[in-house]
């Protein structure tokens, strides 16, 4: 039996990218899910595991990882052997990080706060949400001219990282027509072995 718990919520794309890696690594976890309705997450029982009362968080036995990259960082040296989805040369490592920030910054303010306007109504600006999800796929799209992944020629925690919230742009009002090396690098990792989706929302443009 597996000592892998992930407390997580299933329209979190912050959640999926923790799961979607366990998947990945091929690692058995119970998944619980965080009733954040209910406030489940500002509980004391959730707070003593995470005292930002975010999901997602990882129980690997009595160690307690909270934050999705940080999750990220955990599983790829904990259990990836092969120094693949976390590369131990400095420059690439420096590279997966970079990514890793673009997730918590570009990623995180825009498609994935445009999504949770239409998806959680969240009182959040709609209109600059948009434009930067716009902003920062136009960048990933002239960065994925010409490669497969985002850091080398082998998929990393950097494209984990990333993909939830740009895979359902489309559910807080942003098009991804516009960009074919975004939307082939989202197959790409759509059809990697262990690959698990985020639930879909039926909102904005998805609808």
């Amino acid at each position: 039996m597996s000592n892998i718990t992930l407390y997580r919520h299933a329209l979190s794309g912050h959640s999926h990218r923790a799961q979607l890696l366990l998947s990945l690594l091929g690692l058995d976890a119970t998944l619980v899910d965080v009733d954040l309705a209910a406030g489940e997450h500002k509980q004391a029982a959730f707070l003593a595991k995470n005292r930002f009362g975010q999901v997602p968080v990882l129980e690997d036995g009595a160690a307690v990882i909270a934050d999705s990259n940080a999750i990220l960082v955990y599983l790829a040296l904990q259990y990836d052997d092969s120094k693949t989805w976390l590369p131990s040369d400095p420059l690439a490592a420096a590279e997966v990080q970079r990514f890793l920030s673009t997730a918590a910054g570009q990623i995180a303010s825009g498609p994935a706060a445009a999504r949770l306007v239409n998806v959680f109504g969240a009182a959040l600006d709609h209109q600059r949400a948009v434009a930067v999800a716009h902003n920062v796929l136009s960048v990933l799209e002239s960065h994925l001219d010409g490669r497969e992944w985002l850091v080398g020629n082998k998929p990393t925690i950097a494209d984990v990282a990333n993909y939830a919230y740009i895979a359902h742009a489309p559910e807080g009002d942003v098009s991804l027509d516009k960009y074919p090396h975004v939307r082939a690098w989202l197959g790409r990792i759509a059809a990697l072995p262990g690959f698990v989706p985020m639930q879909a929302t039926a909102v904005g443009l998805a609808a």
